[in-house]
């Protein structure tokens, strides 16, 4: 931060003398006004506003503590700054980008802004233009559905408008205003489309109601030839009667059976009495009371079985073969039903029994693994690594030994219990580079010095090898005198310690090249994992 200038002159007899003596970052976008206002000048399309009021004896200290928080203002671009350069989908930084908007735009700091709100703009400007495109894509979606709302193939279009909601979806971020107005289009051609299909369903019940009244009217026909004796005329009318209900589309589902098991009961009835005329109706019901007692023992058979779904279809298909099967002896026909659906209706209630237990077990179910989640998600800001690594790896096995949960929830907890466990591990793995880092650092500060020392010692070695040379080439020159015997032997003591110093020396110099070795040929320690916790 840049100190402030204040003039040295003492008691300045002025704001405005003070102000003009200052010099900061940043200061032509500011002015003082006659009242102390300290303001900033519009900035882009940011209007004037208020930085703080001075006075002559608060001015020193309020600028001082306001230029002081211009740095926490920056430390938040550049936030923004790095997590947008990490960033692909920009539409998800809207936010953090409209924050730190806002706070330039109402925190009371002082200092070169300028930059700062063109930043903002370059970035709110990609935000505009990507929200653009995503808007021409809604767009798109909007005029396809108002395309489909006149469209008469009811099932086709009905799906085509689940998709287009789909994609919609799928779609990054725009404006709320511009994305209601969309939306809202695309709501108007759905309630359009639905009404007409409304309309439509409401005409087929019209047509229903005409075939109601059309085959009550065959229905009346069969039952007044019921009792017709004419065999071979009334079986031709039961023909055409039948030929006509056929070709007649459906009617109100409540009417419908009804309808057609008196028009049946008719037809049977005249058939019943045709084979009673021709004396062979008896065995023929004999025969079918043999068939639906086979069934019947089936169903017998059956009705303990524990395979739910193929038993309901053996059911299924037995109760329509039975339907398919004549009439039974009179006296026979009540027991032998009895017995077919007593079978039937209990196995029934077993199931029905065996899926209320299942649907128990999954509640209990749900309830241990809602557990499990609540203690991963306490667990996913945790720093007790080991613990925790270990802790979050059995509440995963103890999840997969949980059976089935009811589908609704399944999905839900399975993404917060998987959310919470991969937050817990990149915070791990964050920590772990982190760590791995400062071990590289303190590991190339050893490398350097143990270098700068290895060649501290060779230029020390050179300098004892020169000292040393100098005393023998002295001792050898001595001028014979009295003080002859005593400068030997001081030159003597001289290379005897200048000696042993130098053993020392390269003693140590060959100490360090040996751990430079084992470090590396180039002298660089060899590269080996941090230690880490599992």
């Amino acid at each position: 931060m840049e100190e402030i200038l204040i003039p040295q002159e003492p008691n300045t007899p002025t704001l405005n003398t003070w102000w003009e003596g200052l010099s900061f970052n940043g200061k032509h976008l500011f002015s003082l006004k006659e009242n102390g206002e300290l303001v900033l000048q519009p900035l882009q399309q940011h209007k004037e506003r208020i930085i703080a009021t001075l006075t002559t004896d608060s001015a020193d200290a309020v600028l001082k503590a306001l230029l002081e928080k211009f740095p926490d203002a920056e430390a938040r671009l550049q936030e923004l700054v790095t997590e947008w350069a990490q960033t692909e989908d920009k539409l998800k930084l809207v936010g953090k980008l409209e924050r730190v908007r806002d706070y330039l735009l109402h925190t009371n700091i002082v200092g070169d802004f300028e930059a700062m709100f063109q930043q903002l703009a370059e970035y709110e400007q990609v935000i505009k233009e990507l929200e653009n495109n995503n808007y021409n894509t809604k767009l798109q979606l909007t005029l396809q559905a108002e395309q489909l709302a006149e469209n008469e193939n009811w099932k086709e279009t009905t799906q085509a408008f689940k998709d287009l909601t789909d994609k919609w979806k799928l779609i990054g971020y725009i404006d709320k205003h511009r994305n209601d107005e969309l939306w809202n289009r695309m709501e108007a051609a759905k309630t359009k489309f639905y009404d007409r299909k409304r309309q439509h369903q409401d005409d087929q019940a019209k047509e229903m109601l005409q075939n109601l009244d059309l085959k009550m009217e065959l229905v009346e026909k069969a039952e007044q030839l019921a009792a017709s004796e004419s065999w071979k005329e009334s079986t031709e009318i039961f023909k055409q009667l039948m030929d006509q209900w056929k070709t007649i589309g459906r009617t109100v589902p409540e009417k419908n059976e009804e309808l057609w098991n008196r028009f049946i009961q008719a037809k049977n009835v005249f058939y019943d009495r045709k084979k009673v005329h021709f004396e062979s109706i008896q065995n023929e019901q004999e025969a079918n009371y043999l068939l639906k007692l086979a069934i019947a023992d089936k169903a017998e058979g059956l009705k303990e079985s524990t395979n739910w779904n193929e038993t309901s279809q053996a059911f299924f298909d037995m109760m329509e073969e039975w339907k398919r099967i004549g009439r039974v002896p009179m006296d026979k026909s009540e027991e032998l039903w009895g017995r077919f659906t007593g079978a039937k209706e209990y196995f029934f209630q077993r199931k029905r029994e065996h899926f209320e237990a299942f649907k128990v077990g999954l509640e209990d179910n749900y309830a241990q693994k809602i557990a499990l989640l609540k203690r991963a998600q306490s667990l996913r800001t945790s720093t007790r690594w080991r613990e925790a690594t270990e802790e979050l790896n059995e509440l995963m096995t103890e999840w997969k030994k949980i059976g089935p949960v009811p589908k609704e929830h399944s999905n839900r907890i399975w993404e917060e219990f998987c959310e919470a466990r991969k937050e817990f591990f990149e915070r791990k793995d964050a920590d772990r580079d982190r760590r791995k880092q400062y071990a590289e650092k303190q590991k190339d500060a050893k490398i350097q010095q143990a270098k700068n020392f290895h060649q501290k010692l060779i230029d020390e070695i050179k300098e004892e090898q020169e000292r040393l040379e100098d005393f023998k080439v002295a001792l050898e020159n001595v001028t014979p005198g009295h003080k002859a015997a005593e400068l030997t032997q001081h030159l003597t003591k001289l290379i005897a310690q200048t000696e042993e110093k130098l053993t020392h020396k390269q003693q140590k110099l060959h100490d360090v090249e040996k751990q430079q070795k084992q470090w590396g040929v180039d002298g660089e320690e060899p590269a080996t994992e941090p230690e880490t916790e599992s």
